[in-house]
């Protein structure tokens, strides 16, 4: 497999099993076979759970142009329009259960989500390792990928490590692995590790982590117009259901996304603590097309189109989002002392001491407990544990060119050059 920083990516040769279903597909009207109709859908999950009540009608129109665009752009393969089935009716089924588990308890509402960390930027910056070393502190709660796929009934404390649901969840998280075996070189799935709040997301179906799921440019459009203070509203009553049997200190959350939307998110999470990751975007834009185009390709044969997600991949798009925050930042319109700078090179470096020191301008409180669980954690999983992660990052000239977009944002921040 490779790929290099303009998007230009070559797949991987599938698994033989894989390989061999999805062939014996395509002799087939698989269409028919894995419906994805959303009257069908909807039904399905009617009838899966026993209950009726998705709740307010916001998740509606992006259900449908989703949906549409999965039948009319995607070009899913037989397992991808399997696994998009499953996916698909998870969400939805999780939808009535959280509506049937509020209406059955109102005092859900009354849970207060207090000073919640929320960990951002570039794909590919670090914000998944800082998450999950964060995570192992005894003062954040975080949520993991098992409640966030399955959160009703409620999780308990007297339960929450030994679940049922937890085998479960992790097999259908470890599929993407077996699927796609050099993804787990990039990232590593389970349901007990923490996931994105864009992942939790997915059910109000306004969620930019479906476009990296699956190629659907008229959904993407969709998005792009869209406003989000219903996906964050929706995913703070999440976090209420997840914490009432459960209770949070703090809640520890995690998107590169958000660097898209601050004001919104500051708007339904006032009091919010961010930490902003930083890494030289020329390695990160390389890094983000090997990674999205293995997903892709779990479910598709349709080829790798970069030109269709400029936001992700052009360098001249990449740094409106940098410099976006930068000017929220500059006119006020987001709260400087509430956001805090972290560079990938010093967690590299020296990852306790770094988030030591990020505890410090936070305000947060550390701990020997704390640093003793951050330090086991690190050493069961050492950089490369599961393979090398290799990529290209493009030829000198390319990169001097790509890197005036993004000098104010390196300039702002204090991000050291990698290449």
């Amino acid at each position: 497999m490779t790929a290099d920083r303009t998007g230009h990516w070559q797949p991987p040769p599938r698994p033989e099993w894989l390989a061999r279903v999805n062939e014996e597909g395509r002799g087939m009207d698989i269409a028919s076979l894995v419906p994805l109709q959303p009257d069908e859908l909807l039904e399905t999950a009617r009838r899966n759970t026993g209950l009726s009540d998705f709740g307010t009608e916001e998740w509606r129109e992006p259900f449908e142009v989703l949906v549409k665009a999965l039948e009319e752009e995607a070009e899913l393969n037989l397992f991808g329009r399997l696994m998009t089935r499953s996916d698909l009716l998870i969400w939805l089924q999780e939808r009535l259960q959280i509506e049937d588990a509020f209406r059955a308890h109102p005092e859900i509402e009354g849970e207060a989500i207090e000073a919640p960390v929320f960990i951002v930027g570039q794909p590919r910056s670090g914000t998944s390792i800082l998450f999950e070393m964060l995570s192992q502190d005894a003062q954040f709660g975080a949520p993991m990928n098992w409640e966030i796929m399955f959160p009703c009934p409620p999780p308990e404390a007297a339960t929450y490590r030994d679940d049922p649901r937890i085998a479960q969840a992790q097999h259908l998280l470890t599929q993407w692995h077996r699927v796609a075996p050099t993804f787990l070189s990039m990232h590593e799935l389970g349901a007990t590790i923490p996931n994105e709040c864009k992942v939790a997301m997915n059910c109000t179906f306004v969620s930019d982590n479906l476009t990296g799921v699956f190629q659907v440019p008229s959904y993407y459009a969709w998005l792009m117009k869209a406003d989000l203070t219903y996906p964050y509203a929706y995913y703070r009553r999440m976090l209420q259901l997840l914490q009432w049997r459960n209770p949070r200190r703090h809640w520890l959350l995690k998107s590169p996304s958000h660097i898209w939307s601050l004001p919104t998110l500051f708007k339904v999470f006032p009091d919010a603590r961010i930490v902003y990751t930083h890494r030289d975007p020329i390695k990160t834009q390389a890094s983000v097309t090997n990674l999205l185009g293995t997903i892709y390709w779990m479910r598709s044969d349709k080829p790798f189109d970069a030109a269709a997600f400029e936001r992700v991949f052009q360098p001249e798009s990449i740094a409106v989002g940098m410099n976006l925050v930068i000017d929220q930042i500059e006119r006020g319109e987001i709260p400087r002392a509430q956001i805090h700078d972290f560079q990938f090179a010093e967690l590299i470096a020296r990852p306790v001491e770094a988030v030591r020191s990020l505890y410090e301008r936070a305000g947060l409180s550390w701990s020997s407990g704390a640093q003793a669980a951050m330090e086991a954690y690190l050493a069961h999983k050492p950089q490369g544990k599961h393979g090398a992660h290799r990529y290209s990052v493009g030829e000198r000239e390319q990169i001097e060119r790509d890197r005036r977009h993004y000098a104010r944002y390196q300039r702002f921040h204090g991000v050291p050059n990698e290449v």
